[in-house]
């Protein structure tokens, strides 16, 4: 229920936030800096998150990070009131949280499943919140009336799905999140009792879980799979709506396609869960590697000539390969991390995404004011290949297990 809400909310406030964001400040270089707030805010609350996750555990975590989220949504609708980008800019910091929590959320179904299903119960948490997620989007036409309705400038109306959205997400896992019993380090048996934090205790921090991360090949391979997929996902995607609204398509065609992009990125994950399982995490993220080119070749090839259908098959496309990178990737650090530095790694991880995310995010908009569609998708191409490389090279290095890794 909370990854439902929260697919909702994420999704109703993304549809719009580009266009919103290019109506306050009068630009559309504008239009990609609120995606990089939202981003930016969900990198910097990983690792706290995470930390909070191993004090206190999974439920407190991911309930804090919702109720955040939902301070965010309220800030953007007081800043479309008084007509100020910066606050918008706030909001949204706040309103990455929410993502943020969304994305924990996928190690918690980890936390307690057998080595040999763990891509599935990852799935399972992701696929969750397909129906919320394609939902949001086709809530930006009724969003716009009710906000019309009440008086507010009307592309802030969905930001108010997201308000409630988040706010009862943050209660609903506040109340009901089962607590499980904390994973046990190093094999060492659980005296844990019921209420306790849901995770190990760690005394490594990020920048010590990244540097014993770096002497894996595949560990790497596992963050630059959900670090680049995330960045080429993120600058096609927030540029869809402010590039398919200069090509005057409506609000309500914006928002078909961006569902079915967020159908292709939830609803198809069962199933990538499963050849996780079945053939390895790391042959996933190529998958995905493979599919995210694919879509970037239709950006390039479908550039000139817009119309819903060819942004729909593209997005959709592109849906699929974040899919198979998050989920390989995710699964693949699970696999080749220390169980010591897991879940550091784990925070490390998101943050890693999210700032690189909110990076390309913030170049958005002047790369599509100078170079128009075409110059976006060479941009994702840019990141996609270094990502191929590290691939390439973590398939021919030798299978360690995790704790052979030097900690």
């Amino acid at each position: 229920m909370g990854q439902l809400l929260s697919g909702v909310g994420v999704a109703s406030g993304v549809a719009v936030g580009g266009v919103l964001a290019e109506e306050l400040a009068g630009t559309t270089a504008a239009s990609g800096f609120v995606q990089t707030a939202s981003t930016l805010g969900a990198g910097l609350v990983a690792v706290p998150l995470a930390k909070l996750a191993l004090r206190a555990g999974r439920r407190w975590a991911l309930s804090t990070g919702f109720a955040l989220g939902t301070l965010g949504a309220g800030l953007v609708l007081l800043s479309a009131m008084v007509g100020q980008f910066w606050l918008m800019a706030v909001g949204m910091l706040f309103f990455g949280a929410s993502q943020a929590a969304g994305l924990q959320a996928r190690y918690a179904a980890v936390d307690g499943a057998p080595a040999n299903a763990s891509g599935r119960a990852m799935a399972i948490v992701i696929w969750a919140t397909t129906v919320g997620s394609v939902a949001g989007p086709n809530l930006s036409e009724p969003g716009r009336r009710l906000g019309q309705s009440l008086g507010m400038v009307p592309l802030s109306g969905p930001y108010l799905f997201s308000l409630v959205s988040f706010l009862t997400a943050a209660c609903v896992i506040a109340l009901f999140f089962a607590t499980a019993t904390p994973v046990p380090q190093s094999g060492a048996p659980s005296s844990a009792q019921p209420g306790a934090a849901v995770v190990p205790s760690s005394k490594h921090g990020t920048w010590a879980a990244l540097r014993i991360a770096a002497r894996s090949p595949r560990s790497m391979f596992a963050l630059a799979g959900v670090t680049g997929g995330h960045m080429i996902m993120v600058v096609i995607m927030v540029m869809t709506p402010v590039h398919m609204n200069h090509m005057g398509q409506p609000l309500e065609i914006i928002g078909i396609v961006i569902s079915l992009h967020i159908l292709g990125m939830y609803a198809a994950s069962p199933l990538f869960g499963w050849l996780v399982d079945k053939v390895g995490a790391a042959q996933v993220v190529l998958l995905g590697c493979a599919i995210l080119g694919t879509a970037i070749a239709m950006g390039i090839l479908g550039s000139a000539m817009t119309t819903p259908i060819s942004m729909s098959l593209a997005l959709s496309v592109l849906g699929l390969g974040w899919s198979a990178c998050l989920l390989g990737g995710s699964s693949l650090l699970s696999q080749s991390a220390p169980q010591e530095v897991r879940v550091p790694l784990q925070g490390a991880n998101d943050m890693l995404m999210n700032f690189g995310a909110a990076g390309m995010a913030a170049l958005a908009g002047p790369i599509l004011s100078a170079g128009g569609f075409l110059w976006i998708n060479l941009a994702a191409l840019a990141v996609l290949l270094p990502m191929v490389a590290l691939g390439l090279r973590a398939m021919r290095a030798p299978l360690a297990a995790p704790d052979q890794v030097t900690v």
